[in-house]
């Protein structure tokens, strides 16, 4: 099958596939120097649970995490995640990596090599490699995503998100995988009706609600 043929499957890194809450959380204990069970791990859209106004707010956590503590090279995969992707890719689905790590200045080429280091180490398997805000003007079949917002822009513009399940999404609405049994499930699913509709010349596929 051409590449150009194939189901692509968006696939945001940050909630999704690495568990960047669990990670920034102990940085944020050093940055803030108050012990790690100070900081909830329940936390909502922004961490407001975790009072970084009164450290700056989160830019400077953020920057010092990626430039000082290397964050992007050291979060954990979250479970199941890397060899449900591998399987996936296995079954020649096209995985496009769209992640939006570039939204702080000056320091993108350490969040590039870490990403990148991140994702050979943990044989996480991608055939592109997106640092984009707007996520749908990529272009995919189908996306992973875990932040609110963009959720909600990717389906207004038209396209399929399943929303991966934490403690800052708990609002949104399905299709929703809260482990990645679940995703890969839904995925399989996706991608089996996207391949019947090729067969018909009905490309757009749909999930059930």
């Amino acid at each position: 099958m051409d590449t150009n043929e194939r189901f692509v499957l968006g696939v945001d890194l940050d909630g999704v596939v690495a568990d960047f809450y669990g990670g920034l959380r102990i940085v944020a204990a050093e940055w803030l120097g108050v012990p790690l069970d100070h900081l909830p791990e329940e936390v909502t859209y922004g961490l407001p649970e975790w009072n970084l106004e009164s450290a700056g707010g989160y830019e400077p956590l953020h920057r010092f995490a990626v430039t000082q503590r290397g964050l992007f090279k050291s979060l954990t995969p979250l479970p199941g995640a890397a060899p449900a992707l591998r399987r996936l890719s296995g079954r020649n689905i096209r995985i496009r990596i769209i992640t939006h790590r570039l939204f702080i200045k000056y320091f993108h080429g350490q969040a590039l090599s870490q990403t990148i280091e991140w994702l050979e180490h943990h044989g996480i398997p991608y055939w592109d490699l997106c640092f984009m805000k707007e996520k749908a003007a990529v272009g995919a079949d189908l996306y992973l995503e875990d932040a609110p917002q963009n959720v909600e822009k990717i389906r207004a513009a038209g396209f399929e998100a399943i929303c991966v399940g934490n403690s800052t999404n708990r609002h949104v609405g399905p299709p929703r995988a809260d482990s990645w049994e679940e995703v890969e499930r839904q995925v399989i699913e996706a991608h089996e009706r996207w391949l019947r509709r090729q067969d018909t010349g009905q490309l757009r596929i749909e999930l059930p609600h």
